[in-house]
């Protein structure tokens, strides 16, 4: 890494929720619609990353989730700010979409984000265009590893 190169952690959640995995659908208009993971920036009040992912799937979802275990981390450098993705997986306790209450609701420029529950089969995966390519590309791999 450059001297002088920031860098920034963001932490995303693979969820679990009975026999099938969570995911955000994201759109808005003129652009591709995509699913990736809930989850976003660490936050300097946030105690750690697990601190952090409660609070972002609690924001973008209304969720709250059992013990989370790290299973991917992923560095995207760039020029300034190199982003360092941790990747958990969770089981969801419970979900109550009316508990969210991230910034990103009031925010137009973030578009439209919905939950998606599918099955954890390669072929309901690779459905989603699901995002990064790298978590997908995992996530396919090791379909069979998230079943209950």
């Amino acid at each position: 890494m450059m001297k002088g190169t920031k860098v920034r952690h963001n932490v995303r959640a693979v969820l679990r929720d009975g026999e099938h995995l969570v995911f955000l659908r994201r759109e808005w208009p003129g652009g591709s619609p995509y699913c990736t993971t809930v989850g976003g920036g660490v936050e300097p009040r946030d105690a750690g990353l697990e601190a952090a992912l409660r609070r972002e799937v609690m924001e973008e979802i209304g969720a709250t989730i059992g013990p989370a275990v790290e299973f991917l981390t992923l560095t995207e450098p760039g020029g300034r700010t190199t982003v360092v993705r941790h990747y958990f997986r969770a089981d969801v306790l419970d979900l109550d979409p009316d508990r969210r209450d991230g910034p990103e609701l009031a925010d137009p420029d973030t578009g439209d984000f919905s939950t998606v529950r599918v099955a954890p089969e390669t072929s309901a995966l690779r459905a989603l265009e699901l995002q990064p390519p790298e978590l997908a590309a995992y996530l396919y791999e090791h379909a069979e590893d998230w079943r209950t």
